[in-house]
């Protein structure tokens, strides 16, 4: 079976959605180069994978929905946000993202945003698991003073 193209899923959308869409896909690839792009028609989103040796890790989606569209982050609950940009905490476990209704709403930051994905998804699980006590302790001590 052939894979949907990114066009056939963003097709329904209304045009200002597919725009907001494709420019997110744009930043995508010129954030990181090397990501690899696939619908993943499960989830109804275009997934980003970093290879890793001879595998892939999913970094970046982008998500259309009726009213906006996600760029979200498999790994965001790890990256640093200090704009406070990143949605989905209290929500899902790790998973993090910005909604985007207009193209010019997309934050100057977004492309040092997916580098930092990239480069998260790159680490191994240890180090993942590392960072986010690394993250916990310091929101702890952040909270008791």
């Amino acid at each position: 079976m052939d894979p949907l193209p990114p066009e056939a899923l963003l097709a329904p959308y209304p045009p200002g959605h597919q725009a907001v869409a494709n420019a997110l896909r744009r930043l995508v690839k010129r954030a990181v180069p090397e990501a690899l792009e696939r619908v993943r028609t499960g989830w109804g989103v275009i997934g980003y994978d970093v290879p890793i040796g001879r595998r892939t890790r999913l970094f970046a989606f982008v998500w259309p929905e009726p009213e906006h569209v996600h760029l979200g982050f498999q790994h965001g609950v790890l990256m640093d946000d200090p704009d406070g940009l990143l949605l989905g905490a209290g929500v899902t476990k790790r998973v993090r993202w910005l909604t985007v209704h207009a193209i010019d709403e997309i934050p100057p930051t977004a492309e040092e945003l997916l580098r930092e994905a990239a480069r998260l998804a790159r680490m191994s699980r240890s180090e993942q698991m590392a960072r986010l006590l690394d993250r916990e302790e310091l929101r702890a001590a952040t909270r008791s003073r």
